[in-house]
């Protein structure tokens, strides 16, 4: 919720219009000059990223003021072929979720686009222009492109991993590594027992990842200049690694270690400010529930698992890549 404002083009001499400051909602004047609206946006492959809304609400404007949308397609940087996490509910829609989708959704931004004007009925003119030489199995990595941070905090393809995970710490009182060098990588508070939360976890059999104990300081943000101990995420097998689960497990160990410690971050959070920042995270506030209630992980994941199938097979009929 770091506004920015409308501004002129030193160089084109163009008005660039923020959606992100006054208004999240762009108006009749924004679409008076252009005849089609051209999203060129690196998405991150997480339900919990506002440019993807960002982009709904302008082909919903686009519907009113009768313009074109067109989407150029980039690749979804952590695969387009793992789903994870439970669907978001409708009553729990906000700005860093708008619809029923899982958290990792394994689509493109296209795909996505095409997803939400159909599935969801948006209904606007939109076409997709489909990206060459990518399909679902390629991690960015495998694109031969280089990497440009989508934003300040996913400046590597490794933050951008393990964010599907971490993000949940936004609503926690846990540092998810802002104010370091390596964001959604490093997690940690002060209170953090770092050798009792290890050896919990080392019974969960996490797959795919190592936690190395680390103590860091964080220059802003939550516990800024308290020295934080804590984890840093190594990936080791992105196949079997599920970041969302993974982050439930660390969440039920934090909580049933440092209940007196640990708190829910309250509202407002992404211009939401009555509901906790952490049922709009997950989507659904029975994922907190169970945390607190200690409720294993695997009975969490098992509830979620008839809805990710069935979005599975939805999501399925809008791809553009085998």
């Amino acid at each position: 919720m770091i506004e920015s404002d409308h501004m002129q083009d030193p160089l084109l001499d163009l008005p660039v219009f923020s959606l992100y400051g006054k208004t999240r909602f762009p108006d009749e004047g924004m679409f008076s000059g252009i005849d089609t609206l051209i999203v060129d946006l690196q998405d991150t492959g997480t339900r919990v990223y506002t440019f993807v809304y960002t982009m709904t609400y302008c082909m919903e404007a686009a519907i009113r003021y009768g313009k074109k949308v067109m989407i150029l397609d980039r690749p979804n940087p952590i695969g387009g072929l793992l789903t994870e996490g439970n669907c978001l509910l409708p009553e729990y829609a906000s700005f860093v979720g708008r619809y029923p989708i899982p958290m990792r959704h394994g689509l493109t931004i296209g795909e996505l686009a095409r997803l939400f004007n159909g599935h969801f009925n948006i209904r606007c003119d939109l076409e997709v222009i489909p990206m060459t030489g990518w399909n679902r199995a390629m991690w960015f990595e495998d694109t031969g492109l280089p990497w440009v941070a989508p934003s300040p905090n996913l400046p590597t393809v490794s933050s951008t991993a393990v964010y599907p995970g971490q993000v949940l710490l936004e609503g926690t009182n846990i540092s998810e590594g802002r104010g370091t060098t390596q964001p959604f990588e490093l997690f940690g508070a002060p209170y953090l027992e770092t050798g009792q939360v290890l050896e919990q976890l080392a019974a969960a059999h996490l797959p795919g990842i190592i936690l190395r104990p680390v103590v860091f300081e964080p220059t802003s943000n939550k516990w800024q200049g308290r020295l934080c101990p804590g984890f840093q995420i190594h990936i080791t097998d992105r196949h079997a690694y599920r970041p969302y689960e993974t982050v439930l497990f660390i969440l039920r160990t934090v909580l049933s270690f440092c209940k007196l410690s640990f708190e829910w971050k309250p509202p407002p959070y992404e211009y939401e400010f009555e509901k906790q920042p952490i049922d709009l995270i997950t989507g659904d506030p029975r994922i907190r529930q169970g945390l607190e209630d200690l409720q294993e992980v695997s009975e969490l994941a098992a509830s979620w698992q008839d809805d990710l199938e069935i979005f599975n097979r939805v999501s399925k009929r809008y791809h553009l890549y085998s």
